[in-house]
């Protein structure tokens, strides 16, 4: 059993989230985030990864004031400390980028479902990729490309036909977004301990983006990317309601 006697509750900015704010601060008060023992966000899956980002070092119950609410557990004002006290843990390992836009400049930033490369201009982008040092495909040409955890692999990643990875698996998953050549390549399973760089080739005529949870930086000469294991994330959810079971649901929907 937890034992979370200081919660937090944060809100997105839509009036549901406020509403909800308003009557669980009203029901169980207000602690700041510097004395809690847990945060309770209070929006939807963007929110909860801001909550996440925000939050290193505690936990996240995320109940569900936004739309898809994958990583979120159901909207009941009653009963909250029994559910924490209650709640089963996952722990999610982020993806570190790093990226070098076209002035120079480095950019470092943290993903907890994906990092995605995205073509910036009219024409598709072409992508070198290697894997560990070593190059794996000379050139992709494609609207972009994906690299996503476990935990991000059912977002974005399975939205572009991308594999559905269990969660607690040691493995990447690497997805072509609208790929051209190779006409047929359906992307590739990975190693969480890989380093996978991508080189944009021709950036001048085909500009790209790269995207971690959101944070853009462009145009970018390259990207690394690996996965984090030294920084832990820990998304709490109500019993039998787990990521587990929530991406076996979305296997058999």
């Amino acid at each position: 059993m937890n034992d979370f006697k200081h919660i937090h509750f944060a809100a997105a900015t839509g009036e549901a989230a406020q509403n909800a704010l308003a009557e669980l601060t009203d029901l169980y008060g207000q602690v700041p985030r510097y004395a809690a023992d847990v945060i309770v966000a209070l929006g939807g899956d963007g929110f909860m990864l801001q909550c996440l980002h925000e939050g290193i070092g505690l936990p996240v119950y995320g109940m569900n004031r936004g739309s898809v609410g994958f990583l979120m557990n159901d909207y009941t004002p009653g009963n909250l400390p029994e559910r924490l006290a209650a709640a089963e843990a996952a722990e999610i390992n982020p993806l570190s980028m790093k990226a070098e836009t076209e002035d120079g400049m480095l950019h470092e930033a943290l993903a907890i479902n994906e990092v995605s490369l995205l073509r910036a201009g009219p024409q598709a982008a072409k992508l070198r990729i290697s894997i560990n040092g070593k190059e794996r495909m000379r050139e992709l040409v494609c609207d972009g490309a994906i690299l996503a955890t476990p935990a991000g692999s059912t977002a974005y990643n399975f939205s572009a036909h991308g594999p559905i990875l269990p969660i607690g698996s040691d493995v990447l998953a690497l997805t072509g977004i609208a790929s051209f050549r190779p006409r047929r390549w359906q992307g590739a399973i990975l190693p969480s301990s890989a380093l996978v760089r991508f080189d944009i080739l021709e950036p001048e005529k085909r500009p790209v983006m790269a995207d971690a949870d959101s944070r853009s930086v462009k145009p970018v000469k390259w990207v690394e990317i690996r996965s984090e294991p030294e920084i832990s994330h820990h998304i709490l959810f109500d019993p039998g309601h787990g990521l587990e079971e929530r991406l076996m649901r979305e296997q058999f929907a």
